[in-house]
């Protein structure tokens, strides 16, 4: 408040002396009637004032500047906090000038006036036309977000901080896209509500998405499909939870259950191997007779182990076999099949069962040498 006072009576003390020198100057015109005295001494003042020395202060400028410092970060600090508290929008700018004798007088242009709210409410509404709020900071080319961010007279938005650190390098006010001088700065918060609004339509969407996929994937487990492959894989993943639910609530040890089931199943292939092979009878000398005829109404010549010529006394031979294919013995089988001795001895020898079955048709066999 005492910054507040000082200024306020720097201009009162102003504005008095402006009068006094406008009196003083009036009688002096009176008495000489000469206007040239009135408008040299009306431009010196605005010179001093307004060209040369923009801001000479009244008193110490060293006082001055140690009690503005600290009133001007606390101004900052409380005008960071109002802009994270509330949306609520002001100018930035301080109060202009007074107008100097020239003004005055006519005799130089006044500065234009500050902007009314309708005017504000026209240059928002350009700007949010040309979606500049939408778009990244021309200066910084980053989005707006949350940052605290200033609209110009000039209907260009920029972050505060950038828009204050082109003015400092700069050394002049000057908007950074159009280059319009002496403009107003306004502080609105619409990028930060489109970013709000942008922030809470994507956690809307996740939510959204992950209801419904919680929903279809629910509804995948309680609803039979139609088609004909969808719905075999879903009888499977059913029979497939019914098989975990009873190994899970089993309370036997699932190893050695399995385990069991296996020895039984092998005592029980065991005892009807035995069976049939005691119910497998040695056929007679007609059976072997018959089963010989067979073997030559086959043709087959060749033994099925080692893929050569058989020769025996009681079936045909070849053109062309060697001696000592013939010295070698053939074995009858009593379902049929013929092999050389050696190679059916061989094949038994290798059998890991106590009565091998039949190379070729796995059936219990009587043998005859032939």
């Amino acid at each position: 408040m005492a910054g507040g006072e000082d200024f306020e009576t720097g201009s009162t003390i102003q504005e008095s002396l402006d009068e006094l020198l406008y009196h003083i100057l009036q009688g002096l015109a009176s008495k000489a009637s000469n206007k040239l005295v009135i408008t040299s001494v009306a431009f010196q003042d605005h010179i001093t004032r307004s060209l040369l020395h923009p801001d000479f202060p009244l008193s110490d400028p060293l006082l001055r500047c140690r009690r503005k410092a600290p009133r001007k970060r606390v101004e900052e600090r409380t005008l960071r906090a109002q802009d994270h508290q509330d949306d609520r929008e002001y100018v930035l700018d301080s109060a202009p000038p007074p107008l100097t004798l020239a003004q005055k007088l006519g005799l130089v242009a006044s500065p234009a006036g500050r902007l009314t709210e309708d005017e504000w409410t026209q240059v928002k509404a350009r700007s949010v036309q040309q979606g500049d709020s939408a778009q990244p900071c021309a200066v910084c080319r980053e989005e707006f977000r949350l940052h605290p961010q200033v609209l110009l007279s000039c209907s260009h938005v920029f972050h505060r901080a950038c828009l204050q650190a082109f003015e400092r390098f700069s050394g002049r006010k000057c908007c950074p896209m159009c280059r319009k001088e002496q403009y107003e700065t306004r502080v609105i918060h619409d990028a930060a509500r489109l970013f709000r609004h942008q922030s809470a339509t994507k956690i809307q969407a996740c939510w959204r998405g992950y209801a419904a996929r919680k929903r279809y994937r629910k509804l995948r487990k309680s609803i039979c499909p139609k088609d004909k492959q969808l719905r075999r894989k879903f009888f499977e993943a059913k029979l497939q939870e019914l098989n975990d639910s009873f190994v899970r609530y089993c309370h036997t040890d699932t190893e050695a259950f399995l385990s069991d089931i296996n020895r039984s199943l092998s005592s029980s292939r065991r005892v009807f191997q035995q069976l049939e092979r005691k119910h497998v009878s040695e056929p007679q000398e007609s059976d072997w007779d018959r089963i010989q005829s067979q073997v030559i109404h086959r043709g087959v010549w060749d033994c099925p182990i080692c893929l050569t010529a058989l020769c025996s006394p009681s079936l045909p031979t070849e053109a062309g076999t060697s001696s000592h294919q013939q010295r070698r013995c053939t074995m009858l089988l009593s379902c049929s099949h013929v092999f050389h001795q050696c190679c059916l001895e061989a094949f038994e020898s290798f059998s890991i069962e106590s009565r091998p079955s039949c190379p070729l048709c796995r059936s219990v066999y009587h043998k005859k040498l032939i």
